[in-house]
């Protein structure tokens, strides 16, 4: 049974003769240039996808760095001042019982953009292998890389809430710090790292596996 689903190759459009518009979805002939509905030019592949897609990941991955490293938020409570990373600030929201507040921003704030590294990377490595994950899989995996990307500016938000409400002058004021630019550019970088993603490499690396 599993050989025999193994031999069924799924019919794409480049198999078909055709190639579809990213844009809108329409399919053509190969030789039309652009899409009549939309305007976009059409192409079979983009074949520079993936060097787009690596260097927006490393650029990501560079500015996590210093989101880590460097503060950020900066509180000052009566000329007092407090400088908390990221996981010194999930350190902090543990010592004082906010259990649940600490797993949403460690979650957000680590567990999201490493996870988001990895499974870019991976997609990226693997629709040159025949051998890593099946075709569906790899785009099922592609979804949720562009699902969970509109939630990783989470910490970017509060940080700015906090700022725009807690300015008492000397009583209390809240700051964002150096980690949260750094932060919002991995996030930026990373999402336009999976919008440069050609998904129509996935099954190319399907027609593989069916041969």
């Amino acid at each position: 049974m599993e050989n025999a689903r193994r031999t069924q190759a799924v019919l794409t459009a480049r198999r078909a003769g055709l190639v579809a518009c990213t844009t809108c979805g329409r399919v053509y002939q190969p030789d039309r240039p652009s899409c009549g509905r939309c305007g976009s030019a059409l192409s079979s592949r983009d074949t520079a996808s993936l060097q787009r897609v690596w260097a927006w990941l490393i650029a990501g991955m560079v500015a996590y760095l210093p989101a880590n490293i460097y503060p950020m938020l900066v509180t000052s409570t009566f000329g007092r001042k407090q400088e908390n990373t990221i996981i010194g600030g999930v350190a902090e929201l543990f010592d004082h019982g906010s259990w649940g507040v600490a797993l949403i921003v460690f979650f957000a704030s680590v567990i999201i953009p490493i996870g988001k590294f990895i499974a870019i990377g991976y997609l990226a490595i693997s629709v040159r292998s025949p051998d890593a994950m099946r075709g569906r899989g790899r785009q099922h995996l592609y979804e949720v890389v562009e699902f969970i990307g509109r939630w990783s500016m989470i910490d970017v938000f509060v940080v700015a809430i906090l700022a725009a409400l807690v300015q008492l002058d000397f009583v209390a004021s809240v700051n964002p710090g150096t980690a949260a630019v750094s932060f919002a550019l991995s996030v930026a970088f990373t999402m336009i790292s999976a919008q440069n993603f050609d998904p129509r490499l996935i099954w190319d690396a399907y027609e593989a596996d069916d041969t």
